[in-house]
This record gives structure tokens, sequence and C-alpha cells, in this order.
């Protein structure tokens, strides 16, 4: 999100001289900011972080841009000459202008309460069409074979159970049930919680992992450097264990506690991703692209259709083989 911030402000110009974080208009008297409203309207909808980042970074360009007019005495057009703006002065991507426009429709109707009209002659920034980037089995083979420890068992996840970079760091010690080989995913993609399989091949080590996490938690307890569970969990179930939050300890100075409630897992992505993606170039070599990370869970997938309709095929095959001699008979 800091790379978003600093290329789209590259691409608007800099910012006038003497600019502060929450510069904005003034807001009615004895009223909020309008950033504060913001983000107070983001966070009782319980919002991602990372929304509320991008909205409110957003929506402070769109002020900026007209001269830091309110946006309560903007409209449709206003809005539709700063998207224009983006897609064709700025180069943005297809993806980053829905972004700002996203922020502004959740500026404008959740925020002010006024509804826009429909934004005739938007420029539309064009969105290339993309293959996707699938790695093959032999590749998959080259990435893990030059990893080991921690990164390993991350890249392992991303292909063996299709966790996504993000959610894997952010994978805590009752996320993953190694009864049931399964892992559940917190608040994926719509924010939606979703169970997908645990490799077998990797309870051996999952296990090592876990009696390792125990181990500094319960190093962490005995110097006092853990604080336990979450507040909100404390709060609203004082009897909850202290284990019941603990990282998987997959990031490094992963927290005790998920993102969501003061832990910082989404801060050390870079630390974990970047040297894996290093130690991959350098030791793969062409055996696989230099962000191979990223497209294991798509392979995963692929592998597994591919493996699906493989079995499928074969039992197809068989049955109406079987059906054809019984009728030759």
């Amino acid at each position: 999100m800091e790379a978003l911030a600093d290329y789209c402000g590259r691409a608007l110009g800099p910012e006038p001289r003497g600019l502060v974080a929450e510069q904005c208009p003034a807001p009615p008297a004895g009223g909020p900011r309008l950033l504060t409203r913001v983000r107070e309207a983001i966070r009782t909808r319980h919002l991602s972080p990372r929304t509320e980042e991008a909205y409110v970074f957003w929506i402070r360009r769109y002020v900026l841009f007209h001269g830091k007019r309110h946006p309560a005495e903007l409209g449709g057009a206003e809005v539709t000459r700063f998207l224009s703006h983006l897609a064709g002065a700025a180069r943005v991507s297809a993806s980053t202008q829905n972004q700002a426009l996203s922020a502004l429709l959740f500026l404008y109707r959740r925020v002010l309460h006024i509804d826009l009209p429909w934004l005739e002659g938007l420029v539309r920034a064009k969105r290339p069409a993309r293959l996707p980037v699938v790695l093959s089995r032999d590749e998959v083979a080259a990435v893990l074979a030059h990893l080991d420890g921690v990164r390993w068992l991350v890249a392992a996840l991303l292909y063996g159970a299709g966790l996504r970079l993000l959610q894997c760091l952010q994978l805590r010690v009752k996320d993953v049930d190694l009864v049931r080989s399964e892992i559940v995913v917190r608040a994926g993609k719509g924010d939606r919680d979703r169970r997908t399989m645990r490799p077998v091949a990797l309870r051996i080590p999952l296990t090592a992992q876990l009696a390792r996490v125990r181990r500094l938690h319960e190093a962490d307890l005995a110097g006092g450097g853990a604080d336990g569970p979450p507040a909100r969990a404390r709060a609203e179930i004082p009897q909850c264990p202290s284990r019941a939050g603990l990282a998987m300890g997959l990031s490094r100075h992963a927290p005790s506690s998920p993102p969501r409630h003061g832990g910082t897992a989404a801060a050390s992505l870079s630390r974990v991703s970047d040297p894996a993606r290093g130690q991959t170039r350098r030791r793969a070599g062409r055996t696989c692209q230099a962000r191979a990370l990223p497209h294991l869970p798509h392979s995963f997938a692929t592998h597994l259709l591919a493996s699906v309709t493989a079995t499928s095929g074969r039992r197809w095959s068989t049955r109406t083989s079987s059906i054809a001699a019984a009728a030759a008979s």
C-alpha cells in the first residue's frame, strides 16, 4: 500500500507545501473532520485496515485535486474529472482506478449521504488481458528444493493448501487442525472464513512448528514478554486460554494477537516473502520466474483440477469399457 501511495503521489504531482496528513477542508462548526468521519464509518462497518488506508488516501488526493474544496460542494462532474485524470494523465491501472472509484462512492454514500449521478464521460483505464502463471510440478519442486526451515513451510502451505501469502503468515495455532487434516482461513476473500485441506506431507513439519511456537510462547510468558490473548478476547471471554490467538510463527517477529486486534503480521510480510523470492532467484535459476511464491496457490488449484479431471476421465473410460463388454457378450 505504501508503494501504491508513492506511485500515485508521483503520478498526481507533488502535494502543496506545508500539507499535513489530515489537511482537508474545514468541517461544519462543531463537527468532526472529514477524514475522521471516513475512518469512523469504515471501522463501524468492520472493513479491513488496508481498506481504510486506501480509502483515506484516495479521498485525500481527490480533495487536493480540486483545490481543497469540500467534497460536499462537488458532484458527479468533479468525480468524473478526477477519475479520468487518473486513467489519462496519471496512467494508473484499471484496478487502481476502480479502487479510487470505490473510495469516492463510499465517501458520498456512507459518509456524506449524497447520491452521485451516473458518471457520464468517464474515461476508464483499460484492463489488459493477462494469462495466469502456472508453475509445473517440476518447477514447484525446484522452488521447494531451494528453501528450508520456515520459508520452506510457508511455500509448502501456499502450494499444498492453496493459501495466499498473507493468509499463511497470519495463521494461528487454533487454525491448524492436525486431527481432521484441516486448516481454517480467517477473514479471507470477502471477509469470509473457509476451510481447506492440510497436506499429509506437512503433518510432521506443522507438528514441529507448533511445538516450537509453544516453547517460545512459554518462554515469553515466563519472562513477562507476552500478553496472552487479544484484549477483545479477554474482555468477551475472561477464561479464554492464552494460546487461542497465538500466531503460528510463520512470519518473523509474529505477534501473539492477530492483526485485526493490534498485531503486525502484515508488516513482516516483506521480511518473509522477499528473502524467499531472492533465494529462489539465486538458486533455482530458470526453473521458475522471479516471483514464484504468489503463483503457488494458483498452481495448486490448476494441478488439483487436472488431477480430478484425469481421475474422472479414467473412471468414465473404465465404466464405458465395461458397458461395451457387457453389451458385446
